[in-house]
C-alpha cells in the first residue's frame, strides 16, 4: 500500500502577472516589483507562468527568461511553483525538469489538451503526469479548470493521486468547487494531501469549509485574503466570514469583469508596475471597466494599490 502523503504547502499561493512594456515586450525590472510586493503580501508562496500569467501569450525563451528570473531573485524567500502545462508530454517534461533544476519547489499542469476536441484519455492522462513527476522529482499540483475542457472525475483523480506518487496537490475551480473538494478529500483521503481552491478566491469560504487548505487567487489582494485564511484555521469561522464580506465585492468585480487584467491595473495604480497592457489578442480593460475597480480597491486599500508609492 501506497504511504499516506504530508502536505508541505498551503496557505495563499497567488499566481503572479507578467507585466510588459507600452511596446508589448517582457518589463524585467517589473516582474522583480511584482515578486517583491507578493513578499510584502504575506503570501505562503507564488505561483508563475499560469493562465493568470498570460502563460499562453508568451514563447519558450520568455519563459525560461521568466523561470530564471523569477527563482533567481525569490531566492528561497517563498517557496515557487512553475507551471508547465502542455498538451506535448515531451514539452511538459522538459519545461518541469527545467523548472526543477533551477530551483522551483513545485509544479502545476492542467491535463494534457489542444482545443476543445484534442484530449488524451485517462491512462495516457497518468502517463503524462508519470513522466513530469519522473523528470523533476518534486510534487505537482493538477490544475482542474474549466479553461481545459477535461473532465477530471473525483475517482479519477484519486487514482492519480495514488499511481503517481508526486501528484500531490490538487487546485479545484471548477463549478461547485466546494462540492467536489469535499468528495475529493474524502474519496482520496490520505492520497490527497494539499486541496486547493483557485477561480480569484471568489468561493475561498465555502472551499476552506469543504475541507480546502490552500487558495490560489491573482496578486490582487492576498494581503486581504491573508486574515480570512488565518481566521478560519484558528477556527474563528465569524472572524473570517467577516474579513472574506469585506474584499468579497473587490474580488467579484475582479472576477466578472476584469480576469486577469485586475491585478496588473491595480498594480499599475500603485506603482508596482508602470504598465498594465495586457497582450494581443487580450482586450486592454475598458477605462469605465478600470474605474469601477480602483474605485473598490481604493475602499478596501490592498497593499499592491499603494505598494509604490
Amino acid at each position: 500500500m501506497q504511504s499516506p502523503k504530508s502536505a508541505i504547502y498551503g496557505g495563499l499561493f497567488p499566481v503572479a502577472p507578467t507585466p510588459f512594456t507600452d511596446s508589448g515586450d517582457l518589463d524585467i525590472e517589473g516582474q522583480r516589483r511584482v515578486l517583491d510586493c507578493m513578499i510584502d503580501q504575506k503570501v505562503d508562496g507564488i505561483c508563475i507562468l499560469a493562465n493568470y500569467s498570460e502563460q499562453f501569450l508568451l514563447s519558450d525563451e520568455e519563459r525560461r527568461l521568466l523561470v530564471d528570473l523569477s527563482l533567481s531573485h525569490v531566492a528561497g524567500r517563498k517557496p515557487v511553483m512553475v507551471t508547465c502545462s502542455h498538451f506535448s508530454t515531451r514539452i511538459a517534461v522538459a519545461r518541469a525538469r527545467y523548472a526543477a533544476e533551477r530551483g522551483a519547489s513545485l509544479l502545476m499542469l492542467m491535463p494534457p489538451y489542444h482545443g476543445s476536441g484534442l484530449k488524451a484519455d485517462e491512462s495516457h492522462m497518468i502517463e503524462h503526469f508519470a513522466r513530469v513527476a519522473d523528470a523533476a522529482r518534486i510534487p505537482i499540483m493538477v490544475q482542474d479548470a474549466p479553461l481545459s475542457g477535461v473532465t477530471l472525475s473525483v475517482p479519477f483523480l484519486v487514482r492519480l493521486a495514488r499511481e503517481v506518487q508526486l501528484v500531490d496537490y490538487f487546485k479545484i475551480e471548477v463549478p461547485f468547487a466546494a462540492a467536489k473538494l469535499r468528495d475529493l478529500i474524502e474519496a482520496g483521503d490520505a492520497a490527497i494531501a494539499g486541496p486547493f481552491d483557485g477561480e480569484e478566491a471568489i468561493t475561498m469560504m465555502a472551499d476552506l469549509e469543504a475541507g480546502a487548505s490552500g487558495t490560489m487567487s491573482s496578486a490582487l489582494c492576498p494581503d486581504l485574503l491573508r486574515p480570512v485564511f488565518d481566521h478560519h484555521k484558528a477556527g474563528r469561522s465569524a472572524d473570517a466570514a467577516a474579513a472574506y464580506a469585506k474584499v468579497l465585492p473587490l474580488i467579484n468585480y475582479e472576477n466578472r469583469q476584469c480576469g486577469l487584467r485586475a491585478a496588473k491595473s491595480v498594480m499599475r495604480e500603485g506603482n508596482v508596475i508602470r504598465c498594465d497592457a495586457v497582450r494581443h489578442p487580450l482586450a486592454q480593460i475598458h477605462p469605465k471597466t478600470k474605474a469601477g475597480l480602483i474605485e473598490l480597491a481604493r475602499g478596501v486599500n490592498p497593499l499592491a494599490l499603494h505598494w509604490g508609492r
